[in-house]
């Protein structure tokens, strides 16, 4: 699954139009390195990102294509 779609289903960023402008400007990283919003995400990357002064760090646990607002915290988990 797309990064962008990821971080939209599993809201950590509530726009997929956001996230896409996130990974474009270089906020998001996958597994230390910088993301573009099309790279493919699987179970077991490391995603951070950048918020202003604050940083989020999460480890993919599940990727599904649609996913209820209440399941949503179960595709990741902090760091």
């Amino acid at each position: 699954m797309r990064l962008d779609k990821f971080l939209k289903v599993s809201r950590l960023i509530k726009r997929r139009t956001v996230a896409n402008e996130a990974c474009d400007a270089g906020r998001v990283l996958v597994n230390g390195r910088p993301a573009k919003a099309s790279l493919n995400v699987k179970a077991g990357d490391v995603i951070e990102i950048q918020f202003g002064a604050k940083a989020v760090k999460a480890e993919v646990l599940d990727v599904q294509e649609t996913v209820k607002k209440d399941a949503a915290a179960e595709l990741y988990r902090f760091l």
